[in-house]
């Protein structure tokens, strides 16, 4: 059973007391930093697939990503292109990681405030919507209507990357909104590719799928603390729902949902076992079933347990998605032959429209009826101008916009579709800024 995080009577003499938002706020901090600099990163290789792309080496690097990987026994094979291990594979961890965090924020950040963590939602619901619509609006009866979800997503590592370019001009309110809307834009994106994307559903796999999450929970009830079951769990999960038809990325988002965000051992009971260590005297050198090595491993274990799953996880896969999931994923995705002509498209026109204009207006909207209704509350430093220039900034969309354009278009109307993404986020980060600078200003001096 879970113990409450209360301190002990020993704790005051070991060091200050802490708040739950003591805990919480270094983890905050460290993924932004770590996104931050990922957003770097991930501009970087951006940059270099679309140069490379139209060198002399274009043609040799769209042959790299197409090579076939897999398994081949006789007739019967199993694999896929290297873009699409990519794609299907390595990006089911950045799915997991943006479901941790959204699990940690719901559950031990400050948006666990069931009206604090509305707004926000509320905001990304009107942010997923406003886009499509737009999209379908100027799209709706031709070939391309297909990639209505392209406009739908936040890049999270972009707007944060936008956010640290601000530095102390814009509230800390502003970013907890901003990487929770950028969050629920990311899980809604991939639930419109697991729902709108997929076809000839099996639903023989779907309920292996299921099987795997019911073993997953029993194991947890059970009290299975070890990551390797879970592993070889998680892996059965993706092998069936990628068998199912639908987009195996879908099992990172239940996975993350999944984590438990509480620690299992609370600071008085670690104090209480590092006490014992203490305590105990040095055994024999060379034995291993002393009575201090038995304490000294109940002591790891502990220190370990003190921190959550949801914790131990973040850290641990934070800086490879950051710095190596997403930068393979520019790379194999963002490549385009730049030309005028594909701007000029009206696929490209439509994701223009919709990440600049959808976007910002369908998450002021929602935010404005949430707030009307009494569902949300909003901090008093996060004022109207803010949540205007934070919404031109959601228009920043790259990576689930390239990863639904791969899914829902194909030959020039794609590359169509990246240029408008391409523009579309370069002008919402301009205008998103601009705007935030614009708000951020100190107000003047009454006169008299």
């Amino acid at each position: 059973m879970i113990e409450q995080d209360r301190p002990g009577p020993h704790a005051a003499t070991v060091g200050l007391p802490k708040e739950l938002i003591d805990h919480v706020r270094p983890s905050f901090a460290r993924f932004l930093r770590i996104e931050a600099a990922g957003g770097v990163v991930l501009l970087l290789c951006a940059v270099a697939a679309v140069l490379l792309s139209n060198s002399d080496f274009g043609q040799a690097l769209s042959a790299f990503w197409d090579t076939w990987l897999g398994l081949r026994f006789g007739d019967l094979e199993a694999g896929r292109s290297l873009k699409a291990w990519i794609n299907d594979g390595l990006m089911t961890l950045f799915f997991f990681l943006v479901a941790l965090e959204l699990k940690r924020e719901l559950v031990l950040g400050e948006m666990r405030k069931p009206r604090m963590a509305a707004l926000p939602m509320a905001a990304a619901l009107g942010g997923m919507a406003g886009p499509a619509a737009l999209f379908l609006a100027l799209q709706w009866g031709t070939p391309t209507q297909r990639g209505w979800g392209i406009a739908m997503a936040t890049d999270t590592a972009f707007v944060i990357a936008c956010l640290a370019l601000l530095g102390r001009r814009v509230p800390q309110s502003l970013r907890v909104f901003m990487l929770m809307l950028a969050i629920v834009d990311d899980v809604g994106a991939i639930l419109v590719v697991a729902i709108g994307y997929s076809s000839g559903i099996d639903w023989h796999m779907l309920t292996l799928a299921a099987l795997s999450v019911v073993l997953m929970r029993f194991m947890a009830r059970v009290g299975i603390r070890q990551f390797s079951p879970y592993v070889l769990s998680g892996c059965a999960l993706w092998l069936a729902i990628d068998a199912s038809g639908l987009h195996a990325t879908i099992a990172g988002v239940i996975l993350g949902l999944m984590t438990p965000a509480r620690r299992w051992v609370s600071d008085t009971r670690l104090y209480g076992i590092l006490r014992q260590v203490v305590a105990h005297p040095a055994g024999r050198a060379g034995s291993g079933n002393t009575r201090d090595r038995k304490t000294l491993l109940i002591a790891e274990l502990a220190a370990r347990e003190s921190l959550s799953p949801v914790e131990r996880l973040q850290m641990a896969l934070h800086p490879w998605v950051s710095f190596c999931v997403m930068p393979l994923f520019a790379l194999a995705n963002a490549g385009l032959q730049l030309s005028w002509e594909h701007a000029r498209q009206p696929v490209a026109v439509a994701v223009f429209l919709g990440f600049v204009v959808g976007k910002p207006a369908g998450i002021v909207l929602f935010s404005w009826l949430a707030l009307r209704a009494g569902l949300a509350s909003r901090a008093p430093e996060l004022g109207w101008r803010m949540l205007v220039g934070g919404g031109f900034l959601a228009g920043i969309g790259f990576t689930m916009a390239l990863l639904i354009a791969d899914l829902g278009l194909n030959g020039q109307v794609l590359d169509s579709a990246k240029m408008g993404i391409f523009l579309a986020s370069l002008c919402s980060a301009g205008l998103g800024l601009a705007l935030l600078l614009w708000a951020s200003r100190p107000a003047g001096r009454a006169p008299g």
